[in-house]
């Protein structure tokens, strides 16, 4: 079985309303369609990559070539792990933890998008306190941390929500134009004092090595 050999493919995060995993094939392809239709304001550009601005097919084929990406690069000091997020049995958006030089550094990022369908519905929160659940209950991280442009209040709403505080600026060129990104940084035990989602983690013992070596 694929879970054998990639036994990712057996960890799965549990919330209120959201169930989170890597994607197969099919989930896979329903989230390069709902990357396709829409995920933010086309009037702006959240995201440093920029990945959403092209045609419906470019985008949702840059989707799955990230994550495909993702999963040949994978190397336990340098990961990043994309997940699905499901709710009511349709895949809602992504959400995804990032690591370099893990077993040393105990230092996560964090990253996601939803479909413009389903913004305003808190499925956001529920989505970073999972992977913030996964990082630092599962693997004993020490950090997270995060970035958003100056006028994504929707991901400064979730991360002082979750207990970030300030960390910083950096200077991105976006369509042509400086953005100030702003930082921000989580620590253990603000994650402990903040936490208020619950979360059930499954499959982590038969994949813990993948992240740590």
């Amino acid at each position: 079985m694929l879970v054998d050999n990639w036994p990712l493919f057996g960890l799965v995060l549990r919330t209120p309303r959201l169930e989170l995993r890597l994607p197969d094939l099919a989930r896979l392809a329903e989230l390069g369609e709902i990357a396709a239709a829409g995920v933010h304001d086309p009037a702006v550009q959240p995201f440093a990559a920029e990945w959403t601005d092209g045609p419906p097919e470019k985008v949702a084929r840059s989707v799955l070539q990230w994550q495909w990406g993702t999963w040949a690069a994978w190397r336990p000091d340098d990961w990043s792990l994309g997940l699905v997020a499901i709710a009511e049995g349709r895949v809602v958006g992504t959400q995804s933890v990032d690591a370099t030089k893990f077993a040393g550094r105990r230092e996560v990022g964090t990253g996601s998008w939803i479909g413009r369908g389903d913004h305003g519905r808190g499925y956001g929160t529920e989505m970073r306190a999972a992977v913030l659940e996964l990082a630092f209950a599962g693997l004993d991280a020490q950090f997270a941390t995060s970035e958003a442009f100056e006028d994504n209040h929707a991901s400064y709403a979730v991360s002082r929500k979750l207990g970030y505080t300030d960390d910083g600026i950096s200077r991105h060129l976006i369509r042509g134009v400086p953005v100030i990104g702003r930082r921000l940084r989580l620590d253990r035990a603000t994650w402990q004092a903040a936490r208020s989602v619950p979360v059930e983690i499954e499959g982590l013992d038969a994949c813990r090595e993948m992240f740590t070596g």
